[in-house]
């Protein structure tokens, strides 16, 4: 199943909440949930209390909620794990190279009772995916440089789309693959035919003045019968 999450990154700061239940009204499924740290990455974005002032938004009318996708680009992690916990977050992602022990921050997320992700910059390699593996509910390609959105998709890494959903498929585990960066209408098919299942979109969605003519148009181009993906 393909999930479609917006990131907030790209929305209306100003009336935040309103933003996120437009944009699940308009078939959402997951909420991204960006952390900048003007460390780890040169941006400064949001934190622990946003994120739990926005958790009631993420209701829909029938009573389940968007999942909450909280994509930690900070460094320390461990720290924030506590918080977005307490906050709502339902999943926590983090990047390797900002922890000191990957495998036990895994675990510190799985413990508080959330699914925990693993998130690769372009040019950062997977095998550290290889070893927790058995620990880990999403894998994160980031598809452009973090740190600012509506930036332009950087193809080659699709190559390790493929390969992370080479490793997913032997783990034989329910993992997700998520890809963040320059998702839009025009190019989504091509990632899904890569591998990814979950596709973040800032720019592409809340820069448009119909959320829902966007997310029914990604939807479209997933359904579409694709061509085996061929990547140079």
């Amino acid at each position: 199943m393909h999930l479609i999450a917006p990131s907030i990154l790209s929305a209306d700061f100003a009336r935040l909440g309103e933003e996120v239940v437009r944009v699940i009204a308009a078939g959402a499924d997951w909420i991204h949930f960006d952390v900048m740290d003007n460390h780890f990455v040169p941006n400064l974005t949001i934190g622990p209390m946003v994120a739990a002032a926005l958790k009631p938004y993420c209701a829909r009318p029938q009573g389940a909620h968007a999942a909450l996708d909280v994509h930690l680009m900070v460094q320390p992690v461990d720290a924030l794990i506590d918080g977005f916990v307490a906050a709502g977050a339902d999943v926590i992602s983090f990047h390797p190279e900002a922890s000191l022990h990957v495998d036990r921050t895994l675990r510190l997320i799985k413990a508080a009772g959330c699914r925990a992700g693993l998130a690769f910059n372009p040019a950062t390699p997977l095998q550290v995916l290889e070893y927790v593996l058995d620990q880990v509910d999403l894998v994160l390609i980031m598809s452009v440089n973090p740190g600012f959105g509506g930036q332009s998709f950087i193809d080659s890494t699709l190559r390790k789309v493929e390969r992370a959903r080479k490793l997913i498929d032997a783990a034989g585990r329910d993992i997700r693959l998520e890809v963040d960066g320059g998702i839009k209408i025009q190019n989504i098919q091509r990632v899904a035919a890569a591998g990814a299942d979950t596709f973040v979109a800032g720019s592409a969605i809340f820069g448009c003045a119909d959320y829902k003519a966007v997310i029914d148009a990604m939807r479209y181009e997933l359904r579409r019968p694709s061509p085996a993906s061929k990547v140079a």
